[in-house]
């Protein structure tokens, strides 16, 4: 009777042992605050969906640069294997992301059509693949349409941002800003609040629910909405070796929210919160919001939208636009 109770005994200890050892924590590498929009509109879905269907699979978030500061970084950090997992912008390695960036530029996505949608398209059609090396896309998506945030400057034709200085996130932007008359000034997100305030830059061109991550409110005074000035896109990507070391079951959870579907969780998140901050600058009182007409859009869109052809072109992109408008 001993014997056969020390062998239920060891039997519980190897089966508590075995379960201790299929049990996993992958670690997510980001670069922004934890109250940053990414938070609930992206990550939140991912950690839910897996843990919903791999309660043993857990994703440990590391924010702010806790696995290395530095965001151009981001990308190199998951291939490294310092991340499972990291959040990123493709602009700020332009170079690498250059026919995922299309995505960004004005006019590129159809009217009615999603960012995510788009995507995915070109990627599933295997024109995107080469530019994520080693890893694993989780999800691909858009921001809200870019605006004008400014200090001390109104914007409401072309002529009034000539020559000044507009930070923006990569070449896309870039390109679109050159195309206004105005000098473009890549910087990271995190660099912007300072940058406006101390006068280094006069404006910037990015999507409103940054206004509220980075608290821009506090130095910026103007905002205009209507012109086409295009998209940020961002990716959120796994390590390819990681991923395919994992048990069935749990590249199975991380498959059933991947995707599309978490793509899709995480542009909605995005565009809700630049409706919500786009109320908030307005109701605040202290702020010039300019919402041009059609025909006063038309006059930035007649400068903005001809960038698209000629990258495409420069490119030889055409198939990547096709396939992302799903022509």
């Amino acid at each position: 009777m001993r014997h056969f109770t020390n062998l239920v005994a060891s039997g519980a200890i190897l089966a508590a042992s075995t379960v201790a050892l299929a049990a996993e924590t992958l670690n997510l590498a980001h670069f922004v605050p934890p109250q940053h929009v990414v938070t609930r509109s992206t990550i939140e879905p991912l950690q839910a969906g897996v843990a919903e269907a791999a309660p043993d699979l857990t994703i440990q978030v590391y924010p702010g640069g806790e696995l290395g500061s530095g965001p151009l970084e981001q990308y190199v950090r998951v291939v490294q294997g310092t991340a499972d997992i990291a959040w990123g912008l493709p602009g700020y390695t332009s170079t690498q992301f250059a026919r995922t960036m299309i995505a960004e530029l004005p006019g590129a996505i159809p009217q009615g059509m999603t960012g995510y949608d788009a995507l995915w398209n070109a990627y599933e059609a295997g024109l995107l693949q080469d530019e994520f090396p080693r890893t694993v896309p989780l999800a691909l998506y858009l921001s809200e349409r870019n605006i004008f945030i400014m200090k001390d400057h109104e914007v409401r034709t072309p002529e009034d941002v000539a020559g000044l200085k507009l930070r923006v996130s990569g070449s896309a932007a870039a390109s679109v800003v050159k195309a206004l008359g105005a000098v473009p000034v890549q910087m990271p997100a995190g660099e912007i609040y300072n940058a406006l305030q101390t006068g280094l830059v006069d404006g910037v061109v990015t999507g409103a629910s940054a206004v509220g991550d980075f608290k821009l409110d506090e130095v910026a005074n103007s905002y205009t909405y209507g012109p086409n000035l295009g998209h940020i896109t961002f990716y959120l990507v796994m390590n390819e070796a990681r991923y395919e070391g994992l048990s069935e079951a749990h590249r199975a959870a991380i498959d059933g929210i991947a995707g599309r579907r978490l793509s899709q969780f995480a542009e909605e998140g995005w565009l809700e919160s630049a409706n919500a901050v786009t109320e908030q600058i307005k109701a605040a009182g202290d702020n010039t919001v300019i919402e041009l007409s059609e025909q006063e859009a038309a006059a930035f869109n007649t400068l903005t939208e001809p960038v698209t052809q000629q990258i495409v072109g420069d490119l030889g992109a055409k198939d990547v636009l096709s396939a992302m408008r799903g022509e």
